[in-house]
């Protein structure tokens, strides 16, 4: 026999032994409700108090009221306890001797609410009481008019104690509906200093618990959203305890405290620390899962229950409007229960995020050497937007995973309950069909993980071509790098493919395990004879079975993204437990009073920038610096001149001796470092504005002419890492941001290679001599020009110090020192006999006499200043509702709208035999004559068929997402390649790589399914709607009115939350432009003490991306709420219905089957209208994706018809007609009619001025800028009249920057793999690098990671020694070696490259002297071009420049030598 017919003879020992289901159960209810109630109560109270036994009482006045209800409730108890005394002395009845102990629980019941009233102080206990107060009195007056209806009399005490009840309500409302007013008192323990205002804090801080309960406190933002589009400002921030600052503080406390617990284990830190923090908090989004539960569980119960009362006449009508009120409740519960855990268990994974992100970010700003070459920049990012952004979710789909587990056991103890034993045989196909799972979730989870491998290599790989796309295009090697992202994608795709292809099987698995286990039951039940197969028990079955599809399909799937999970959570332990910098290495002694302590003090260190090598990069160190004393420290290229300086700075690691640093420091690293924002912000470096001392900054790094040729002056933005800088002016940005700082120790990374020799004179005299006059400079550098000012010198080779002392000191007992000027002295003499007399008086008035007539001068262009425009564009992004043309967009870009057709028909077809087979069911069990097993197999026949569709369903939207992402992805790279030079200068990486990994990754993933989810759940309401009118045709209306008002809450929320994803979009991508940049200059932070300010931004950062995330998640759960309620009124009027009909008017077929989709209808709206959402939001991807597919692109790679010959060009010969060149349209005339000829096989050496226009010469003759007018000819062939790829193919450069790639040193000498080993080592030979290579273990498969930047510029040499083209360009190409290596380089060139034109670009004055002829230029203008000596025998520009160099060297050339 079923054991739910049992269940009322459970309850009629209450009842006098009547068995009345219905009155027994609601009296029960009321009385184990109050116990439950109570004993949570109790042990809430006793947990506090223990916890809070040494804190002294909180002062709360006791309020008037409450004391009032609480004397009614404690002579309410007093009642009950004396009616419970006397029964017990006068009782006569042995049968039912437990009268007297109902009045006793209902006394403890009163007397419990009396101290409610007055003990609970707790926002705990206060939730929980109020809950009670409010149950109580809605059961107990649904009790009363229960009675008053059936005409029964209500007890004495019940009628006295029924206006308390009311009491306790209006105590609830009263106190924690209506937000309580501050205590007065409470104003004094608040901050006076720091307190942000509460105008922008979000309005849930202050919000009542109803405004709470039904998210009313978003009101204010959807209607601003509805007013007008939103802004960032517009967002309110978030409260105090969701803001990243406390979450990480949390975090690090729980972090300390289990490190120091573990005692040596590292295992599982971060997971331990985040159940510390977290554990109290996620007890009561569990609360809320379980009611969600057991609200669900309880639903088929009331659909058995109410099928019963309509096959048992329908007498009393009250029962029937119990089970309504009961179903009510139990929606009511399942909704406000539902909502709560979603929204609650994101907002805890939010701070988790945060937390995890900080302590990241923090990591990185400790992190030692060793430690930052096990984790890559790319990679610190990842753990940031990958591992710790995943955590959002991770209390969610952990609560899911109990929750969804528990579900299903409640759900098989429903079905036995109904069914008794004939369940037994459906646990068979259950637990088939939930194993099945298990392997299916891990081949996709195996799929997801590979595609994530191969996604971070093509990630890695797509972030190193951005970075060093100018080169790229330079060298010509677009196709090249473009076949190795496609290669990369193809693997993508391989898993990709195979993970979306075995999804549909899934689907089919889903769906039709209801089928087989409900066939299997009704079997069961047939066989058996365990209950007979009418509507109530074939209903009942089937709803049962619906609630436990979503555990069957979402445990494994939860299980698999909790593994996932726990990955992430080991790649964070892992960095997190990672060497960090130790401080007891640099010991940072005080700084006194008198500023002459400013010292630095080396004794016999060690130093290796790898501790597990046994190679030392520094060998026995000693060294000692004092208040301003100005040390030079030179040597040849890989002597370990930058590593001295980071050995200063605690950068590498120290094996032996002692390092003492007394003052500030102010560093300057040799490759530039420029953080994203305006120049200013780039100096002052979050220093406060000191208007004398800026401005003596920006003169003494000769800044003053370049801020003032930028249209915003200094508030023109910079690009990522400087981009839309020249290499000398970023070099000298990075000076004023040191001199601005004020420190007492600068240390100098050869900051004059990228500028030429006037501006080095300058930059030496004004800044180093000068601004720095009393402060202590260490300089590394190859101008051996300055030597002889200063006060002492360090020779370095091979990593030791091995001659010091003064300029003359060295000059005359160092061999290796005289040979470094010697080499220089050499140079000199390129100058001429002529030069050479040239003494240093008139050296001195000529440049005397240039600074004068400098004044009159017009300012120089700079050469990308572009007038009114910031060069790095705000990121753009779509405004308003776009409608549906983002939608097609997706459709017609993949060309899938006979894919999406096909979707939608078998969607379709699925439906309509879903309902055919539940219709079989409610019609033919009115006929006797149908067997069981005809009743059985047609079911499970029509069921079966739908398998099929719902296959090709999942098939056809797979195949559409394959092909959307392949037309996608391939339009992004094309246009991304072929996009200009200028669309890189001023666009971030971070917004390419955002567009290429998370807007993507939504492409592969999300969209295709999130398509056809809302297509088949569209359909599917609308055929719930269908069915339930078919059975009550009244129901259309209320369905009707609820469907159209949805539609208008739903507009009126998607005003809003569109521009929050939407601006949600555009704050991920500068957090993690933050990290990046920080991991790359992390050097230089820590260098001027940075860190917590940068620390301190990265928080704000964080803050503003998860507002946006907290807000959006508080939108959709306002909006389902919503909709559920709508639909819940829906499911009251088909219930009312199907009461209120006459009897016999819906047979009791139809009645569960119309119930049984009632019940479904509020999730499936619910369904259709989140991932209705979740479309819009995704869809969003597809328009920025789409931005970036139409960039207005180069011209051709290859023009077909215009093609060179093989042999173009033969001679080198170039010539310039008329040329001018912009930017940008309307921007003014960089280069302003430039008319010359490069003679073939000559060596033109090309000078001028900082912003002059050499660069942008070079562009115009790679063509990385189109002219705006004139022409160029390279051999006689107009230069734009063929295709770009061969044009490129045919010029060789050596760039300003030197660039290498990831792979070996074959792959960065041959990309293309055009040249054999041998002729790559005959190359290397040439430009001096055999040597080092065949040092190396790998040789030409090692990689160059740690070389310098000498070595990458001798190895991009390298690459043009190879392809010995005609025409070769040298862009500052020695600027970073020595004057002795880079005298060897140049009889290189001119040995190898004797029959090319040579057109060098140079800083150095002697790198072109010996050129054929020299090509001046000056505000992109040609001011000369001539051969040298005809220019040194006038009062030329050159000669000028020339008598510029002289007085520079002079001191230590022309009075030494």
């Amino acid at each position: 026999m079923p054991l739910l017919w049992t269940f009322p003879a459970a309850f009629s020992w209450i009842c006098d032994g009547e068995p009345d289901l219905g009155a027994c159960t609601q009296s029960s209810i009321i009385d184990g409700a109050n116990l439950l109630f109570l004993c949570t109560f109790y042990v809430l109270w006793i947990a506090i108090s223990l916890r809070k036994r040494d804190s002294v009482g909180n002062g709360t006045r006791r309020d008037l009221l409450l004391i009032i209800v609480a004397v009614c409730c404690a002579f309410s108890s007093l009642a009950h306890f004396a009616v419970a005394l006397q029964s017990l002395m006068h009782q006569v009845d042995v049968i039912r001797p437990q009268g007297w102990l109902l009045h006793f629980v209902r006394g403890l019941a009163w007397m419990s609410l009396t101290v409610s009233l007055l003990a609970a102080k707790s926002k705990w206990m206060r939730t929980l009481v109020t809950l009670w107060w409010v149950a109580f009195c809605l059961l107990v007056t649904a009790w009363n008019i229960r009675l008053l209806f059936k005409g029964l009399e209500i007890g004495v005490l019940d009628i006295v104690t029924w206006p308390i009840n009311f009491l306790l309500l209006f105590c609830a409302f009263r106190k924690y509906v209506v937000a309580p007013e501050p205590n007065p008192h409470e104003k004094l323990y608040e901050p006076l200093l720091g307190a942000k205002p509460d105008e922008s804090r979000s309005p849930l801080g202050c919000a009542s618990c109803l405004s709470k309960l039904t998210f009313a406190w978003i009101n204010p933002l959807l209607r601003l959203g509805y007013s007008k589009l939103l802004e960032f400002q517009d967002i309110p921030s978030l409260v105090s305890e969701d803001e990243a600052d406390l979450a990480y503080k949390k975090f690090a406390i729980a972090w300390d405290s289990v490190v120091s617990d573990q005692k040596g284990s590292q295992g599982y830190l971060v997971i331990k620390a985040i159940a510390k923090v977290y554990f109290k908090e996620n007890i009561s989004i569990g609360l809320c899962a379980l009611s969600r539960t057991i609200a669900v569980v309880v639903s088929p119960l009331l659909l058995y229950w109410f099928v019963n009362y309509s096959n048992g006449g329908r007498g009393d009508l009250s029962e029937g409007f119990t089970i309504i009120g009961c179903l009510m409740l139990a929606k009511l519960v399942e909704s406000f229960s539902q909502r709560h855990y979603f929204f609650d268990s994101r907002r805890s994974g939010m701070r988790m995020r945060s937390a995890l992100m900080v302590a990241v970010y923090k990591k990185q700003l400790k992190l030692s050497n060793t430690a930052r070459k096990r984790h890559s920049t790319g990679e610190i990012v990842n753990y940031i937007s990958v591992d710790a952004y995943r955590m959002g979710e991770f209390p969610w789909w952990f609560h899911s995973t109990w929750s969804l587990t528990l579900q299903l056991f409640l759900s098989i103890g429903v079905l036995f309950a109904v069914i008794g034993i004939g369940a037994l045989p459906g646990l068979v196909p259950l637990l088939i069909c939930g194993l099945l799972n298990v392997p299916f979730a891990k081949i996709i989870q195996n799929c997801q993980s590979q595609f994530m491998i191969a996604q971070d290599e093509r990630l890695r790989s797509t972030s190193e071509i951005l970075n060093s796309m100018k080169i790229i295009k330079l060298q010509s090697w677009e196709e090249r790098f473009r076949n190795l992202i496609e290669s990369r994608r193809a693997t993508e795709m391989k898993w990709l493919a195979e993970a979306q292809f075995k999804r549909p099987y899934g689907t089919v698995l889903y769906w039709m395990s209801p089928t087989i286990v409900s066939s299997v039951i009704f079997l069961g039940c047939a066989l058996l004879q365990s209950a007979p197969l009418n509507a109530s028990t074939i209903f009942t079955v089937l709803a049962t079975l619906r609630a436990m599809g979503e555990p069957v399909r979402m445990i494994p799937e939860a299980l698999s993204i909790l593994i996932q999970m726990m990955v992430s959570f080991d790649r964070i332990n892992a960095f997190l437990v990672d060497d960090e910098l130790k401080h007891d290495r640099i010991r940072e002694l005080p700084e006194e009073d008198s500023p002459g302590s400013t010292s630095i003090h080396i004794l016999s260190g060690n130093f290796a920038w790898d501790v597990e090598s046994a190679i030392l990069t520094l060998k026995d160190i000693n060294l000692e610096a004092k208040c301003g004393q100005k040390m030079a420290v030179c040597g040849p290229v890989g002597a370990g001149k930058s590593s001295l300086l980071c050995a200063m700075l605690g950068e590498i690691t120290k094996t032996a001796g002692t390092v003492k640093i007394c003052g500030s420091t102010a560093y300057v690293s040799q490759t530039s470092w420029i953080q994203s924002g305006t120049i200013r912000d780039n100096i002052l470096y979050g220093k406060p504005m000191d208007e004398a001392r800026y401005k003596k900054a920006i003169k003494a790094c000769a800044l003053d002419k370049d801020v003032s040729s930028f249209s915003h002056g200094d508030l023109t933005e910079i690009g990522q890492r400087g981009l839309n800088m020249s290499g000398g002016q970023k070099q000298r940005i990075q000076l004023a941001r040191a001199v601005y700082n004020d420190a007492d120790i600068y240390l100098l990374d050869d900051p004059f290679s990228a500028v030429d020799a006037h501006t080095a004179a300058i930059l030496f005299n004004d800044c180093v001599m000068g601004v720095l006059e009393n402060k202590m400079v260490i300089l590394v550098t190859h101008q051996v020009e300055f030597l002889s000012d200063m006060d002492r010198i360090l020779l370095m080779e091979e990593g030791r110090i091995t001659q010091s002392g003064s300029y003359r000191e060295l000059l005359t007992s160092g061999a290796a020192f005289e040979q470094l000027v010697n080499a220089h002295k050499e140079v000199l003499t390129t100058f001429g006999p002529s030069n050479s007399e040239i003494p240093g008086e008139t050296a001195d008035s000529i440049v005397v006499k240039h600074e004068e007539s400098k004044e009159n001068k017009q300012v120089e262009i700079s050469e990308k200043a572009q007038p009114g425009v910031q060069l790095t564009e705000e990121e753009e992004k779509e405004i308003g509702d776009a409608g549906w043309k983002p939608f097609w967009d997706y459709i017609l870009v993949s060309k899938g709208l006979t894919l999406l057709l096909f979707s939608f028909l078998t969607q379709l077809a699925f439906v309509v035999l879903q309902a055919a087979s539940t219709y079989w069911l409610a019609l033919a069990i009115r006929f006797p004559d149908i067997s069981n097993g005809t009743l059985i197999g047609v079911f499970t026949g029509i069921s079966s068929l739908s398998a099929v569709f719902v296959y090709l369903r999942s098939f056809y939207a797979a195949h559409l997402g394959i092909k959307a992402s392949k037309a996608f992805f391939s339009g992004f790279t094309d246009s991304i390649f072929k996009a200009p030079m200028l669309f890189f200068d001023s666009t971030p990486v971070g917004r390419i790589l955002t567009r290429a990994s998370s807007d993507l990754s939504i492409l592969d993933f999300d969209i295709p399914f999130s398509i056809i989810f809302v297509i088949a759940a569209g359909i599917e309401l609308l055929a719930i709607i269908g069915i339930m009118a078919s059975v009550t045709w009244q129901v259309l209306i209320v369905a009707t009115i609820a469907m159209v008002a949805s539609k208008y809450v739903q507009a009126y929320y998607w005003a809003s939350a569109r521009e929050l994803i939407r601006i949600n979009g555009t704050t991920k991508a500068p957090l993690m432009n933050y990290a990046a940049e920080t991991s790359l200059g992390v050097v230089t932070i820590r260098a001027f003490n940075a860190v917590d300010r940068f620390f301190s931004n990265f928080l704000k950062l964080v803050d503003a991306d998860a507002k946006l995330f907290f807000h959006s998640n508080a939108l959709m759960e306002w909006l389902v709420l919503r909709i559920e309620a709508l639909q819940n009124l829906t499911l009251l009027t088909a219930s009312l219905l199907l009461i209120l009909l006459p009897q016999g008017y819906v047979p009791p077929g139809l009645v569960g089957l119309s119930l049984s989709y009632a019940f479904t209808l509020t999730g499936t709206h619910v369904f259709v209208t989140r991932w209705y959402s979740y479309l819009s939001n995704y869809i969003i991807s597809v328009e920025r994706i789409k931005q970036f597919m139409h960039i207005p692109s180069e011209p051709a790679a290859v023009v077909v018809n215009h093609r060179p010959p093989s042999s173009w060009p033969s001679k080198g010969r170039v010539e310039l007609q008329e040329l001018k060149l912009r930017y940008r349209p309307n921007a003014p005339l960089v280069l302003k009619g430039i008319t010359c000829t490069f003679k073939e096989g000559s060596r033109v050496g090309v000078v001028g001025r900082t912003g002059s226009g050499k660069t942008t010469l070079i562009s115009a003759l790679f063509r990385l800028v189109e002219p705006a007018s004139g022409k160029i000819y390279i051999d006689g062939l107009d230069i734009t009249s063929i295709g770009l790829k061969d044009l490129r193919m045919k010029l060789s450069i050596i760039p300003q920057e030197p660039t290498m790639f990831r792979g070996s040193v074959r792959t960065n000498m041959d990309p293309l793999s055009l040249y054999s080993d041998q002729e790559i080592w005959m190359a290397l030979e040439k430009c001096q690098l055999k040597a080092t290579i065949s040092s190396l273990p790998n040789q030409l498969d090692s990689s160059g990671e740690n070389w310098s930047a000498g070595q990458r510029q001798l190895f991009c040499l390298g690459r043009v020694l190879l392809r010995r083209n005609r025409v070769l360009v040298l862009d500052e190409a020695t600027a970073s070696i020595d004057s002795t290596t880079d005298a060897v380089l140049q009889r290189i060139i001119r040995q190898e490259f004797s029959d090319c034109t040579v057109i060098t670009v140079a800083h150095r004055v002697p790198t072109v002297i010996d050129s054929d002829m020299v090509m001046v230029l000056s505000y992109g203008n040609l001011v000369e071009y001539e051969e040298p000596s005809k220019l040194m025998e006038t009062n030329s520009y050159f000669s000028k420049l020339v008598a510029e160099y002289w007085s520079s060297c002079r001191r230590s050339s022309y009075k030494k030598f």
